[in-house]
């Protein structure tokens, strides 16, 4: 398993104290910086029987090739229903599934971690997100650890660590991932990303892991047809017919793949919106760098006052956007409070 560069001081650090490390370890950062990267590379160290100090899961001995065919008694991947493998999902009769780590599934945990170590060795257990947990399954998992079994190690892994309880995070060593340097996270996304993947972090503000996994799903290719249409709308545009080919987009299969849907377009929106404001300003976008010119060409003649009201209408339609009553009617208004504000430059 190779690791991000940024990530080999975390990493060096955790394998410096293998033997002294707490049974409780929160690692966080923010999205898609490699969290559950290090804690699978900490777990599946913590499980080899062969790896020399220092190194990575030799990948070959007993233990790792159970863990690399999803079969070892020690190693415990607690996730929500929504992120399990659809062949380890539970079944269910009806209903979308759980986002949220549930009680049975850390009384299920409970219950294992009761029993002798099957390899005779450590046990690992990897929770993400943490902070996908009610009270009451949090003071579940808290009896955990505050009475952990022997040789046994948590892991959460949470990009909102405040909204874990206070007394779940006393009991664990804290590890903050930061973001990484941009030229460190541009190296690896030129490697490993795809297609607009370097600009889906610019987008997410860095998260290069995040970016990669969503060029995947072609989000990339989606956010240069954004940056396409939303760019060519003038005064006399036809914004109702964008917001039905949009609407379209929605329901058609690549934008299905790619997760577009009026959360993600209002998202784009408000970004690009707040953009506006920073070309205007004269301090440099920061989500859309390779439309910086198109912006300064927009909003040369727009008052500043009215980019702020812009971008402002644009947050009340992103606030709604997870339920909107008609999708059609949310991007005609959005489109349109878009287009209102970019023609008060061309008013005589």
């Amino acid at each position: 398993m190779t690791l991000p560069a940024w990530l080999d001081k975390p990493w060096g650090d955790l394998t410096a104290r293998l033997e002294r490390l707490p049974h409780g370890i929160l690692l966080s950062g923010p999205v898609g910086v490699g969290k559950r990267l290090l804690a699978e590379a900490l777990a599946a160290r913590l499980l080899c029987t062969d790896a020399k100090d220092g190194a990575p899961a030799c990948g070959s001995c007993t233990g790792c090739r159970l863990r690399l065919a999803g079969t070892h008694p020690d190693l415990h991947v607690v996730v929500p229903e929504a992120d399990m493998p659809e062949e380890t999902a539970p079944a269910r009769k009806s209903g979308k599934p759980s986002t949220q780590i549930l009680i049975e599934q850390i009384r299920a945990l409970q219950s294992s971690l009761e029993l002798t170590a099957h390899m005779g060795g450590r046990r690992v257990v990897v929770i993400d997100p943490a902070d996908a947990m009610n009270p009451f399954t949090a003071n579940a998992l808290l009896k955990l650890l505050e009475e952990p079994p022997r040789a046994t190690h948590l892991l959460l892994v949470t990009s909102a660590p405040r909204r874990l309880l206070p007394t779940l995070r006393s009991r664990c060593q804290a590890w903050a991932i930061p973001q990484p340097e941009a030229d460190a996270a541009g190296a690896w996304l030129a490697e490993a990303g795809g297609a607009g993947a370097t600009r889906l972090s610019q987008l997410l503000g860095g998260s290069p892991l995040e970016a990669a996994r969503l060029a995947g799903q072609g989000v990339g290719e989606a956010l240069q047809r954004f940056e396409r249409e939303v760019g060519a709308i003038g005064p006399n545009s036809d914004v109702i017919a964008l917001a039905g080919s949009w609407e379209g987009w929605t329901k058609a299969r690549d934008g299905l793949a790619a997760g577009i849907d009026m959360p993600r377009l209002s998202d784009w929106m408000l970004r690009w919106s707040w953009d506006l404001v920073a070309s205007k300003c004269g301090v440099g976008v920061r989500y859309f760098d390779g439309q910086r010119q198109m912006m300064a060409r927009l909003v040369e003649r727009v008052p500043l006052a009215q980019l702020f009201d812009c971008y402002n209408q644009i947050s009340q339609v992103r606030r709604s956007a997870s339920h909107p009553l008609n999708m059609r009617l949310a991007l005609e208004d959005m489109l349109l409070r878009y287009q209102r504000c970019l023609s008060s430059g061309n008013r005589p």
